[in-house]
């Protein structure tokens, strides 16, 4: 009984928290090696601003890391308190049977229980196998000793395991050098842009000086022109007339910009993280509308002729979201591929003004619109100074909001590139997106703009959704 003592007492240093003083409750062992309750490790380390130490040995530890909870522990603490409870039943406290008042003389292994002569003698017990109390604290002892002699050695290699040392594979430098390398891909990418750009805006610059520059001359020769006698100018005049419409024709192409597309690496791919599955109102704005059976597409009518293509006017031909955003970020898709002209934004009841005054009682619409005029794809925001121009439409257009820091932007998808954003909008209450399908060119069949699934990407190849 003696050696069962030590052995169970030997058991339970090895299943006690130093901090709490009781059988572990999801024990966690931390670098230096020794364990401790989960719960208790965490309230001792809370009380640590900055670097954490061991509780019991105060080797202090730069990783802040929370260990997980040591299984091989949580085995040993159950053993350790079956055996402190099978010991307390053999104690001299328990030796005599409470229903005979006899002394116990036998051990059921089928019932782990003592038993005196007449227990054993009853109907209950004569099918279990029983042995004397002293062959059967034997082989307990025996048996605990060899659980002991298993759990020491699985502690040797468990401490082994946990000791510091140097990894066969530096995972971490790894990792590291891989998001390095990343960072100088983008870099470099960064840089190609930016250059890009800055070329772009010189020959911008020179484009239009150059133009001025025909002007001028046009200029004065009309003004020489106006000084010859009347036979010379009408030999002349007719020449005159078409260099002049021809000047004035490359007006828009030289003075509005062309939209250049920049791709930005991984872009969409990032934005995606943070899509919405969105459904429109099933009451559009207008009767000029009509919104889909499964809320995810908008077509205008035939009625929808209008003249005016100024963003205040198209906005009334509009169908607002079903759903609203008052925090977080959203991000959706939208196919614009049967809309040669579209319209697509956000709106909201009210702005903040300013950090003092009250906030603003008129509605507020921030919104990118594609025109088409000839063969040319005209973008412009409203409000904003955008005005660009593209030779070739864009089918799907992705939009990014961001509640918190009032940020709108508008993506290219195919091209993973940015259209235009809009930056620090003071909202100040709920955003809905909004959509406008037009309007429609005159003689054609207006197609639908539809809001694309979560769940669908885009070929760069043929510009279609897999």
């Amino acid at each position: 009984m003696a050696e069962a003592v030590e052995m169970l007492q030997g058991v339970q240093r090895e299943t006690t928290c130093s901090i709490c003083r009781s059988y572990f409750s999801e024990p966690v062992t931390i670098r230096c090696g020794h364990s401790f309750c989960r719960a208790c490790l965490s309230s001792s380390w809370r009380r640590e601003a900055t670097a954490v130490s061991c509780p019991e040995c105060k080797k202090v530890s730069q990783v802040r890391e929370f260990p997980a909870v040591t299984e091989h522990l949580v085995q040993l603490t159950e053993l350790g308190k079956q055996l402190h409870s099978q010991l307390l039943q053999s104690s001299q406290g328990q030796s005599q049977c409470a229903r005979h008042k006899e002394m116990f003389q036998f051990f059921c292994e089928d019932d782990q229980t003592p038993l005196c002569v007449r227990c054993s003698q009853s109907p209950e017990h004569q099918t279990h196998r029983l042995s004397p109390i002293e062959e059967a604290t034997h082989n307990f002892i025996e048996n605990l000793q060899h659980i002991w002699n298993h759990w020491g050695k699985y502690f040797e290699k468990a401490e082994k395991h946990l000791a510091p040392k140097k990894p066969v594979v530096d995972w971490q430098w790894m990792i590291t050098e891989e998001f390095n390398k990343v960072h100088g891909f983008l870099l470099e990418e960064e840089s190609l842009c930016l250059e890009g750009m800055r070329q772009e805006q010189r020959a911008n610059q020179d484009r239009v000086s150059q133009h001025m520059q025909i002007l001028q001359d046009l200029m004065l020769e009309l003004q020489e022109a106006d000084q010859q006698p009347n036979l010379e100018l009408l030999q002349d005049v007719k020449q005159l007339l078409g260099r002049s419409e021809s000047v004035l024709s490359q007006w828009s192409k030289a003075v509005i910009p062309e939209l250049r597309e920049y791709p930005i690496p991984g872009m969409i791919e990032r934005l995606r993280q943070f899509r919405v599955d969105l459904t429109m109102d099933r009451v559009p704005k207008s009767l000029c509308l009509t919104v889909s059976e499964d809320l995810k597409s908008v077509k205008a009518g035939e009625a929808w002729q209008v003249e005016s293509n100024t963003p205040e006017f198209s906005a009334c031909f509009a169908v607002l979201a079903k759903e609203a955003f008052s925090s977080g970020r959203q991000y959706w898709e939208v196919d614009v591929t049967q809309v040669p002209q579209w319209m697509l934004g956000i709106h909201t009841r009210y702005l903040r003004r300013n950090r003092r005054r009250n906030l603003s009682s008129r509605a507020a619409v921030f919104l990118l619109q594609c025109v088409k005029k000839e063969e040319v794809y005209y973008f412009q925001t409203h409000p904003g100074p955008l005005k660009l121009r593209m030779k070739g439409p864009v089918p799907r257009v992705g939009v990014y909001l961001e509640y918190s820091s009032g940020t709108l932007g508008f993506y290219n998808v195919l091209q993973s590139s940015l259209i235009y954003q809009f930056h620090y909008i003071a909202f100040a209450a709920p955003v809905t997106p909004i959509f406008s399908p037009g309007p429609p060119l005159p003689g054609t069949k207006a197609g639908p703009m539809t809001l694309c699934p979560v769940d669908t990407k885009l070929c760069v190849c043929c510009s279609s959704p897999l």
